[in-house]
């Protein structure tokens, strides 16, 4: 495991500030620890302090994953955001959605939403903005782009 250089890190943090906005400082400085990203095998993880200082007895070849894998960087050095990132995403969201409960199954299947399955949204939320999709008992689903003012799609 290493720390991300500053091409990685700036690439991460684009993506995730697409979703959370300013809040990404509160993922790093938290109340109940200091955490950090590491990369190890290409996917990046988000594991605190103290438990990265136990892992460092392990050896790289040895260590499979640690911490919450928050997505991983392709051969072109684009960054991808994993599912597995949803929980630390969505209570920090700028921009939220909630789908009806007839047509949440149908967007979990990969269908897109139409103007009629949207519950709730977050005022002054644009066009290909991020979102975070809540269900209408505000469970996280997913993340999420905004393909037209009218319907969302699945990334």
């Amino acid at each position: 495991m290493r720390p991300l250089t500053e091409e990685e890190t700036r690439v991460m943090f684009e993506k995730i500030a697409k979703y959370i906005g300013e809040n990404l400082q509160l993922l790093v400085d938290r109340p109940d620890g200091t955490y950090c990203f590491r990369l190890h095998n290409d996917r990046v993880y988000y594991v605190s302090e103290k438990i990265l200082k136990l892992a460092a007895n392990i050896s790289g070849d040895k260590l499979v994953s640690l911490g919450t894998c928050f997505g991983k960087f392709t051969k072109t050095h684009k960054f991808r955001l994993h599912i597995t990132a949803l929980d630390y995403l969505a209570p920090y969201a700028k921009y939220k959605v909630w789908i009806k409960p007839g047509a949440e199954q149908s967007f979990l299947y990969g269908n897109h939403v139409l103007k009629s399955g949207l519950g709730r949204i977050t005022e002054n939320t644009s066009q290909y903005q991020g979102v975070v999709v809540y269900s209408m008992a505000d469970i996280p689903l997913c993340y999420s782009l905004g393909e037209r003012s009218t319907a969302w799609k699945w990334v």
